[in-house]
């Protein structure tokens, strides 16, 4: 009779360890890699955990804003929530587990991409708002995903024809980007929060640099696995030091479910229209090159050579969890920068983090009691340790652009007129709430969609496709294969 599964099981022994992570590495093979090693459940379950409240702000921000703006009810937002939380879980395990040819197996957290909101918005507001609207937003999702997901299978020449849009000055532009326009997201968070009452109040920047002071100096001073879960840290002590204050308040956990079931459709069965597809499909192309970015990004901070095969299989677990994420009621998915930067500050590679990070969050996903606790994290606090990771997100962009040649003109040129693009929402939101058609603004409003269509087109213009022969991977380094083994070093 066979062994059921069993998670403790799982972890069991080292030689068992490195067994599994052999056969899940799709090799065939004993893997000594970092990336492939399962830590003790302890440590999976701390910095899994992390992982989670790192990512929760940015991942329910998504249905907040979408079911706000299309007047949902307080107990719908509440279950777009927990759907987003659920779907993010299984989304997570997919990429960074992999399930044959899907999934990058790397240390990426998939999330609902904010690129997505204003279309998803437009769209939901001309179909009328309400549920009704979400009907025809879910048609869209499920067909972009299905769409991506056919895309990253074609064949290798194809697909390495299209990677060649990406060399190095383009993905490094794009993931400095990502971090450059993130980082306002994590300040406005360390002022109270868009809209709070409180917004800008010096108390919220104190608790936020309180917060940032915190994790700075865990970094600095704390030994490898202290400085490793940093960020967690923070967190909690942020929450507790504004808790004793009087500034953290836990009524919506008493209000709160403790059981939530996501079901398939719950809103009803989805609308196909051919306008809101094509926004959709717009997204998914912008969230491919974030992907391509963030795979590119993760494989050079944990050392893994990263090649077009290894897109094509994140772009596939992206594809498939946007497609899945239409069916139980949440958007389009996206390899999330934040934990990007996360990886970085903490240095911990193991896929296998990821792994533990989905079933938390497959479990918040189903407890919205649970996740109503997580979600009591003050803005401030949350603000304070997210602008820390954005900073590192786009220092990863700044190291790639270093192998780049930017005393050639033509590099120089599409980094810096990429940046400025990215910039002009922000600083001239005007143009795109007075001066342009609302649904080429739901499309254009945004640093990231401008910022990387920039870079692909210009770099086209200046320099061409990349040769065939140019590699476009990232691969380790000696200095970072000794990083790695550092890090693989047992704490003393």
């Amino acid at each position: 009779m066979a062994r059921p599964f069993s998670f403790t099981y799982l972890l069991k022994g080292k030689a068992e360890m490195a067994r599994v992570a052999a056969l899940l590495s799709g090799r065939g093979e004993r893997s000594t890699h970092p990336v492939d090693e399962v830590l003790p459940a302890s440590r999976l379950a701390l910095y899994g955990f992390q992982h989670v409240l790192a990512f929760y702000a940015g991942a329910v921000i998504v249905p907040i804003i979408v079911g706000g703006a299309l007047k949902l009810s307080t107990e719908q937002l509440v279950y777009l929530i927990n759907a987003d939380l659920f779907t993010c879980g299984i989304a997570s395990i997919i990429q960074a587990w992999g399930i044959g040819r899907i999934g990058a197996r790397l240390p990426l957290i998939q999330g609902v991409t904010f690129t997505a909101v204003s279309p998803m918005i437009a769209i939901g507001l001309g179909a009328g708002g309400g549920t009704a609207a979400l009907l025809v937003v879910y048609g869209a999702v499920i067909t972009a995903g299905l769409a991506t997901f056919a895309f990253a299978w074609l064949p290798a020449k194809a697909f390495g024809t299209v990677m060649r849009l990406f060399p190095p000055v383009v993905t490094g532009t794009v993931i400095t980007v990502l971090g450059i326009v993130l980082v306002p997201v994590g300040l406005n968070d360390a002022a109270g929060g868009l809209g709070s009452p409180d917004f800008g109040d010096p108390k919220n920047f104190a608790y936020a640099g309180g917060t940032m002071l915190f994790i700075l100096v865990l970094m600095r001073v704390g030994r490898q696995f202290v400085s490793s879960i940093a960020i967690l840290l923070g967190l909690v002590g942020g929450t507790v030091a504004a808790y004793l204050l009087g500034d953290v308040h836990f009524a919506d956990v008493g209000r709160a479910d403790w059981i939530g079931v996501t079901t398939p459709f719950h809103f009803g069965m989805p609308k196909f229209q051919w306008f809101p597809i094509l926004l959709m499909l717009i997204v998914m192309l912008i969230t491919m090159v974030e992907t391509t970015g963030d795979t590119y990004a993760v494989g050079g901070i944990v050392d893994k050579k990263v090649d077009s095969e290894t897109v094509a299989r994140a772009l596939r677990a992206d594809g498939a969890a946007t497609a899945l994420g239409g069916v139980l009621n949440s958007f389009p998915y996206v390899a999330f920068a934040e934990n990007v930067g996360l990886v970085r500050m903490t240095k911990v590679k193991s896929r296998f983090v990821v792994v533990a990070a989905g079933v938390f969050m497959i479990v918040l996903g189903l407890l919205p009691k649970a996740a109503a606790v997580v979600a009591s994290i003050p803005n401030a606090v949350l603000g304070g340790a997210a602008t820390v990771m954005f900073a590192m997100v786009a220092l990863a962009g700044i190291q790639t652009l270093a192998k780049v040649d930017l005393k050639e003109e033509k590099n120089a040129l599409v980094v810096g007129v990429s940046l400025a693009f990215a910039l002009l929402p922000a600083t001239v939101p005007v143009l795109f709430e007075k001066h342009m058609n609302a649904d080429l603004s739901s499309l254009l409003n945004s640093g990231v969609t401008l910022g990387a269509t920039a870079a692909i087109v210009l770099n086209l213009i200046f320099n061409g496709l990349a040769k065939a022969e140019e590699p476009v991977a990232v691969t380790p380094t000696d200095a970072g294969q000794a990083a790695t083994e550092a890090v693989a070093a047992p704490t003393t």
